[in-house]
């Protein structure tokens, strides 16, 4: 049986964990993708472009769009919104593609809620907390304040791993990185409980 339908992955950990480092290693070997890209009421940082990193908006457009039921999930995280629209999303299922989101454990709860048939989930994570402290303060993009709530969410994220099928440690990005690209081409073939209930009964066709 071949599963035709688009699928979901689902990358969490830590900021700074290396999500996107491995994300881009693997891009070119994981088939037709699509991105979900978040909408964030942060301000936009140097370098980072609209609806490329992120789209961003105000909170009160945000807090318009919570009201119409625009995201399939959203999260209030280190003093910002962040959310996943939902059409561009069931757009891409459709035609097949591995959709996927860096969201964070909260948003993951919710997508298993709603999507778990189709989703594959991986925790990305440094080797250390103190590793994790290092590479927050070594790419000098937040204040220490902002550094310490990171570290902080990240202790309370991990306690959280068990509800994620894999766990991956960024230790070394070579070997992260094939392991990462592994589990995607799986997720691809993930079957949802619907499609295999319909293969049993037709198999029986005695």
């Amino acid at each position: 049986m071949n599963h035709k339908s688009g699928a979901i992955l689902v990358l969490s950990g830590p900021s700074g964990a290396g999500k996107s480092s491995l994300l881009n290693k693997i891009i070119g070997d994981i088939g037709e993708c699509y991105f979900s890209i978040s909408t964030t009421t942060r301000s936009i940082r140097e370098g980072e472009i609209n609806g490329v990193h992120y789209h961003f908006v105000s909170e009160e457009e945000f807090k318009k769009d919570i009201e119409d039921e625009f995201f399939l999930e959203y999260a209030f995280v280190h003093g910002n919104y962040y959310g996943t629209s939902i059409k561009p999303v069931k757009e891409a299922l459709k035609t097949g593609k591995l959709v996927i989101f860096d969201i964070d454990v909260q948003g993951n709860a919710t997508i298993i809620n709603r999507l778990g048939d189709i989703t594959t989930s991986v925790f990305i994570s440094p080797p250390t907390l103190s590793e994790l402290k290092k590479r927050l303060e070594f790419r000098s993009t937040d204040t220490q304040d902002v550094i310490d709530r990171r570290i902080n969410m990240a202790k309370r994220e991990m306690q959280r791993i068990s509800e994620y099928d894999f766990l991956v440690v960024n230790d070394n990005i070579e070997v992260a990185a094939d392991i990462l690209k592994v589990i995607a081409n799986a997720a691809r073939v993930k079957i949802p409980a619907n499609e295999i209930n319909d293969f049993v009964r037709k198999w029986e066709d005695i």
